[in-house]
């Protein structure tokens, strides 16, 4: 294939397993919120405890470790405050993990590309699949040294991953080093302190099937009333019967509150968490609770009706919608978004524009769209790309994987599947096959609007090139582009066209008359002679 890299399979992306919506504790009273921040104060740093412990820990941990801090928590708060606290700590120690090992795979991406730049000579051009040699001695020296820092940082976290120790910081590393550069931050310490706090702080229940309303830690009544079973050494603020308290607030779950309302009335499992927005003051409540796992629709069914080719770019998606035998369908659609400003407001944007991109796919009657399944991971390095900057900020700035999680979820709702495809040269082949031939003077056709077309056909298991061009002049056609397609099945698909009579070929004429004379040769050679020769006495001379 001349140096192509194989192509992975499109599949049918699967759905959400769980569900999560939020809404505020309105009108809460001081005595509430007091509280609410001693429980979470308190439970906070019991989590916080539990934390360190299972750090020290390592991979040492087990199940008579896991118990062992569980009834030490449990003496302190209840048994269920403290499966709650370990299952977090858990999780929170899982995803240092997984960060751990990616960072070792950026630093070994590097150092193998640092190597290969440093044994080149200087100022070899590179190529498509390799960066070249350096420009200067200046610049070979200093990628060396730089060569040297990543080895050491590798040897460090592979040190860290063989001994099984994380670095977990509770509220978040970004927020701790803001602590030392408030005035850029705008914020004065003791802002910065409330932030800090609330964000350690552990006001959260894991749901439990058969109990009252799902949970017993938290509760939630269908009519909004909010309950909180107290710790040990809070029992005393408690205004209701077993060292329980209930808010003023009550709460009404605009968004799936009928779900919701149907799952606590069967006393089905959910969980609960209440946190404080600091920026505004305001008090939420988020219920969460999983969904059972559906079966992946097949990915000829997800396309029986067609499918909508989506190409993902830094400020837009390009969209083109095709039938199921891989042609296009009318123009292109661009659904724009902006990623400046804050993260809520970049992500309004993006949701605007996946919820136009959805609602344009059911006006379509498609049942399917067809995305790339980027992964700029490897991508992103300097040692990679040099000095191109402004490429590497562009392709760090798409917001790939909350993208795909938030595309999947929302298209779940809406009953259209996802299918991702592999996205090696689909801008490539996009631009050569489908750009300049579905250009016309009012239709302008850019290389994302084409990569569209190149990701639906994959979708759809058609190959991205157009059909072959018909053989040169005089032979059996024209030349120019074929623009009608064939079913991949289909026996001849890619031979000449069949000649436009209503006699098969080669077969007899019909009533045995042909529908017109054929016409005289243009050629004076093999014209027919229709002047006849009389002899003529008069020119014949003796």
């Amino acid at each position: 294939m001349g140096g192509l890299r194989e192509l992975a399979a499109s599949f049918v992306v699967p759905g959400p397993c769980g569900v999560a919506v939020r809404d505020r504790l309105k009108r809460l009273t001081p005595e509430d919120e007091g509280v609410l921040r001693a429980v979470g104060a308190h439970q906070g740093a019991l989590a916080s405890g539990d934390l360190k412990a299972r750090c020290a820990d390592g991979l040492e941990h087990g199940a008579d470790t896991w118990a062992v801090r569980k009834r030490e928590l449990t003496a302190l708060s209840s048994s269920r405050i403290a499966g709650a606290i370990t299952k977090a700590t858990h999780d929170q120690w899982a995803l240092a993990r997984r960060c751990q090992a990616a960072h070792i795979q950026k630093l070994e991406a590097g150092i193998r590309a640092l190597r290969h730049r440093l044994s080149l000579p200087l100022g070899e051009k590179g190529t498509k699949r390799a960066a070249g040699g350096y420009r200067s001695k200046s610049e070979w020296f200093r990628k060396s040294r730089r060569l040297a820092v990543l080895e050491d940082r590798h040897t460090a976290a592979v040190g860290d991953w063989q001994a099984g120790r994380v670095r977990v910081v509770r509220g978040g590393k970004r927020l701790l080093n803001t602590r030392h550069h408030l005035t850029e931050a705008g914020l004065t310490e003791d802002e910065w302190r409330q932030r800090w706090e609330a964000e350690r702080w552990f006001i959260a229940a894991d749901g439990e099937s058969g109990k009252r309303f799902g949970n017993e830690t938290i509760r939630v009544t269908p009519d909004g009333e909010v309950t909180i079973k107290l710790p040990v050494p809070l029992a005393h603020l408690a205004n209701t019967r077993n060292g329980r308290y209930t808010l003023t607030a009550r709460v009404g779950f605009a968004h799936r509150g009928a779900e919701w309302a149907d799952r606590i009335t069967a006393n089905r499992a959910m969980a609960y968490r209440i946190h404080l927005d600091t920026d505004r003051g305001r008090w939420y409540l988020t219920a969460s609770w999983q969904r059972p796992v559906v079966k992946t629709v097949p990915l000829a069914g997800a396309c029986a009706r067609g499918v909508i080719g989506v190409d993902t770019n830094a400020d837009h998606f390009a969209a083109y919608r095709l039938d199921v035998h891989g042609n296009p369908i009318g123009g292109p659609r661009r659904f724009l978004y902006g990623l400046s400003g804050s993260a809520g407001h970049r992500d309004a944007q993006v949701r605007h524009a996946l919820t136009r991109l959805l609602q344009w796919t059911q006006q379509a009657g498609a049942q399917a769209i067809a995305i790339e399944d980027l992964d700029f991971t490897a991508e992103k390095t300097r040692e990679k790309h040099g000095g191109r900057k402004r490429f590497r900020q562009l392709i760090s700035g798409i917001p790939t994987g909350k993208l795909k999680a938030r595309l999947v979820s929302m298209a779940a709702e809406q009953g259209l599947a996802i299918v991702a495809v592999d996205p090696a040269y689909t801008s490539q082949w996009g631009a050569q096959h489908w750009q300049k031939p579905l250009a016309t003077p009012r239709r302008k056709m850019s290389r994302h609007d084409a990569a569209g077309i190149a990701i639906g056909r994959r979708a759809l298991g058609h190959p991205v090139r157009r059909r072959t061009a018909p053989p040169p002049h005089d032979q059996s056609d024209r030349a120019g582009h074929r623009t009608a397609q064939a079913e991949p099945g289909t026996r001849g698909r890619e031979g000449t066209r069949p000649p436009t009579t209503d006699r098969p070929p080669g077969g007899p004429p019909p009533n045995g008359k042909r529908k017109r004379e054929p016409s005289a040769s243009k050629t004076v050679r093999d014209a027919p002679s229709t002047r006849q020769w009389v002899h003529d006495s008069l020119t014949h001379t003796g």
